[in-house]
């Protein structure tokens, strides 16, 4: 595959309406403060809105989600879309993105007489079957659990015209691409694709020259590193690292930290409460209801931090992250730049820490190298001013009115804690044995 063109800057009179977006969907666009595109939205929108494959190279937060869903829906606007037979697709690798891309498209389609539904696992299938039985236009669908509502005979592909793929490469590393395979080979070889990744290697790459034809290519940012990005690498003993990591989540800043497993994530929300950080978590083995939760508490700001797994290192969006904090260090570099990638988002600064003990040394040294970081590195202790430093002043935080309790209360009703967020399901996983057929149109 010929190189990527790279477009980093757009134009000061470049407008949606220059580009070829309808003015429908300029207006909505106006309507939420959102008037000039972004590069990616530039380069992409008028080979997408001509019909055009579309291969793209950004990270995410760079503007992608506008620059499929614009064409998207100018495309299919005045069609018709009969019942379990949607007209456009996206698929991405997690619920919390796909519910980010419909907040995005709903107010565009609306405006267009169109509807939106989402397809993910760990909830019910009963309302996304209603949808899909009501003539739903566009699906944002994760590959797991659409597969099982085809194979249930609840949905086909046999009359979708525009697919996107959002974030291709985490597709891959959640192992995702064999079944994507399969749905893709379900949409019409005529119809019109997207595909958007951080990295075009290896199985995305595969992909790409398997269902593209001839794509209008285009890279923004591909493989650089924002430089309002610090990095700091703060080596310290196994017993204080939860106190460093509770000092660095005490100031008035969104935190945002990450573990490697589930386990160590809730693990971890327990351990900086009883330090006195109070935060929230976000991984596979909640409920969907109590991962939306979460996730809002600590975008509206009830929560200044968020304990999470890599499924908080890609496609989710929230403004404002101040910090993010490895608490455990990442397996590879790409996880490491995308961890990364959650601050300094928009323009803004951001700071990143990585925490480890001596023993990971060697292997975070590796990890930076591969990553292309050079990081300020210190040993850390509680009370290290360093921790201060990057923190900020600790946050202000109201005290909790003890309530008053009768006499002959229980002496253990004083310690009481509330009631832990209830886990549930994961993400319904993608059958090994999926077979879908292909419908004609």
């Amino acid at each position: 595959m010929s190189a990527l063109s790279t477009e980093d800057i757009t134009p000061a009179t470049v407008t949606f309406a220059s580009l070829g977006v309808p003015a429908r969907l300029v207006s909505v666009l106006a309507k939420t403060g959102i008037t000039a595109p972004f590069p990616i939205q530039a380069a992409t929108l008028p080979d997408a809105l001509a019909g055009r494959d579309i291969l793209g190279r950004a990270q995410t937060g760079s503007g992608k989600t506008l620059g499929f869903s614009l064409p998207l829906v100018a495309r299919l606007a005045d069609g018709h879309t009969m019942a379990g037979r949607p007209r456009g697709l996206i698929l991405v690798p997690t619920r919390e993105l796909a519910a980010q891309v419909a907040t995005v498209l709903t107010p565009l389609a609306q405006a267009a007489g169109m509807k939106v539904a989402t397809v993910f696992g760990g909830t019910s299938q009963h309302p996304q079957v209603a949808a899909l039985r009501n003539r739903v236009d566009i699906v944002v669908a994760c590959p797991g659990r659409l597969a099982d509502l085809i194979d249930q005979g609840h949905c086909h592909l046999g009359d979708v015209e525009i697919t996107v793929l959002d974030e291709a490469d985490h597709m891959a590393d959640l192992g995702f691409l064999p079944v994507v395979r399969r749905l893709l080979e379900m949409t019409p070889a005529d119809g019109q694709r997207m595909l958007f990744s951080a990295t075009l290697d290896g199985a995305v790459d595969v992909i790409a020259r398997r269902f593209l034809h001839r794509p209008a290519q285009h890279s923004v940012d591909g493989d650089s590193k924002p430089p309002e990005i610090t990095h700091h690498l703060l080596t310290v003993a196994p017993t204080d690292r939860v106190a460093v990591i509770a000092a660095l989540a005490s100031g008035e800043g969104r935190v945002l930290i990450f573990t490697r497993t589930k386990h160590g994530a809730r693990k971890l929300v327990k351990q900086l409460g009883q330090a006195g950080t109070t935060a929230t978590e976000l991984h596979g083995n909640l409920t969907q209801g109590a991962r939306t939760r979460n996730l809002a508490a600590f975008a509206n700001g009830e929560v200044n931090a968020l304990v999470a797994t890599d499924i908080a290192a890609r496609g989710i969006h929230v403004d404002g992250v101040d910090l993010v904090i490895h608490a455990d260090p990442p397996a590879e570099h790409k996880a490491y730049t995308h961890r990364s990638g959650r601050t300094a988002r928009g323009g803004a600064e951001g700071t990143v820490v990585t925490v480890q003990t001596a023993a990971q040394a060697g292997e975070v040294r590796t990890l930076m190298r591969k990553a292309g970081v050079s990081p300020r590195a210190v040993a850390a202790a509680p009370g290290s001013p360093v921790l201060r430093e990057i923190a900020g002043p600790p946050a202000k935080r109201a005290p909790r009115p003890v309530a008053a309790r009768p006499a002959a209360a229980r002496p253990a009703a004083a310690n009481a804690r509330p009631a832990p967020q209830a886990s549930g399901r994961g993400a319904a996983a993608a059958s090994s044995s999926f077979r879908g057929r292909r419908r004609g149109r």
